[in-house]
């Protein structure tokens, strides 16, 4: 990376000492790091200054990562994203999240992470829809069976008490829309 321009990246996550190591990890790589707490706390940040960058944890309060990247992407479609988080496992994207990479938080490792920033900080990812998703994204609180569903048309999460595997429609607890969302992998949930 060139020391004449520091690229600055935006580090979203509940844990602090996840936050603190993040924002220590960029640092000792020539970035400038900031931090946000959760998702409101990360729109706040971007009121203040855009990033070239942003890394998100998925399970946050007050507004988790899937509603953070859903408002990012409208807003700020642009920005690469990278989610390092323990909601899935696996080595590619999971489809529900607005993401440019994902890592898993238990697999990672940081030179993995330091690479593909500089790849997508250098070669901004090309977009052929900017706007909404059609899809909503979901996950499965797997102590509950429940499953969480944000809403493609205002943003919100609302839970679902009965899904399965495949195909899925609701409609959204806070605007009424009608909510699509796929459910892949084992009944489980």
């Amino acid at each position: 990376m060139p020391n004449s321009f520091q690229y600055r990246v935006l580090v979203v996550d509940d844990d602090v000492m996840l936050r603190h190591l993040g924002k220590q990890m960029f640092e000792s790589q020539g970035y400038e790091a900031h931090c946000a707490e959760d998702g409101f706390d990360g729109l706040s940040a971007l009121k203040h200054s855009k990033p070239d960058l942003i890394v998100s944890d998925l399970r946050m309060p007050k507004m988790n990562g899937f509603e953070f990247l859903s408002v990012v992407r409208l807003r700020f479609p642009l920005i690469p994203v990278i989610v390092i988080s323990g909601e899935f496992l696996g080595s590619g994207i999971p489809e529900s999240v607005l993401a440019d990479a994902f890592f898993s938080k238990t697999t990672f490792r940081p030179d993995e992470l330091f690479k593909k920033s500089a790849e997508l900080i250098y070669e901004i990812p090309a977009r052929a829809n900017t706007g909404r998703s059609n899809r909503a994204a979901v996950w499965v609180k797997a102590d509950t069976g429940m499953v969480a569903v944000t809403c493609t048309k205002c943003l919100r999460t609302f839970p679902i008490a009965k899904a399965h595997k495949g195909h899925n429609e609701a409609d959204c607890d806070f605007c009424g829309a009608r909510v699509n969302f796929e459910l892949l992998g084992d009944d489980s949930w």
